[in-house]
């Protein structure tokens, strides 16, 4: 018995010495979302709060990210949601994606599907208010409003792939 404490002891130990790469950027993001589109302080907060951690190259880590295996899951949650959209990064995206992940924030807000129910359950002060849904709600929606006016119409679309047959 000893002997197994003793292997899974050196492992765990093992362990820490492998640590994940930390999602911290220092500095201007030009390509972040707000160079473009507006976003006002109160939204920017609510954001910061309940978004960025995730979807921004600017993640606030926890004391017990420092622990591993949590580290590494945490890094996989943060690699997953930045696949999603960054808003650090935004710009660099083609607008038919701008544009998608502007219909996508508003899915997912409006079936309660974000924050994640794994992150507001550490991270409380996440949770979107009411208020606080429909501010993103209507900013992304207005921010689809826009694109439509600056932009043309089947510009916004994703085209489809054709078929070789």
């Amino acid at each position: 018995m000893k002997r197994v404490f003793l292997a899974l002891l050196i492992i765990i130990l093992g362990m820490q010495l492998v640590r994940p790469e930390m999602n911290i950027s220092q500095g201007e993001q030009p390509s972040a979302v707000a160079s473009r589109f507006p976003v006002s302080e109160e939204l920017s907060a609510i954001l910061s709060q309940s978004c960025n951690d995730c979807h921004s190259n600017n993640t606030n880590y926890p004391w017990y990210s420092n622990i591993q295996p949590v580290g590494w899951w945490l890094a996989d949650h943060i690699a997953e949601g930045k696949s999603h959209f960054n808003l650090d990064e935004f710009l660099n995206y083609p607008l038919p994606r701008q544009y998608h992940v502007f219909e996508e924030v508003r899915e997912m807000i409006e079936r309660d599907e974000m924050p994640l129910p794994s992150y507001t359950f550490l991270h409380r002060d996440a949770i979107l208010s009411e208020e606080a849904s429909f501010m993103i709600l209507s900013w992304s929606d207005a921010m689809r409003d826009s694109m439509g006016a600056w932009y043309p119409a089947d510009s916004l679309v994703r085209q489809r792939r054709q078929t070789v047959q």
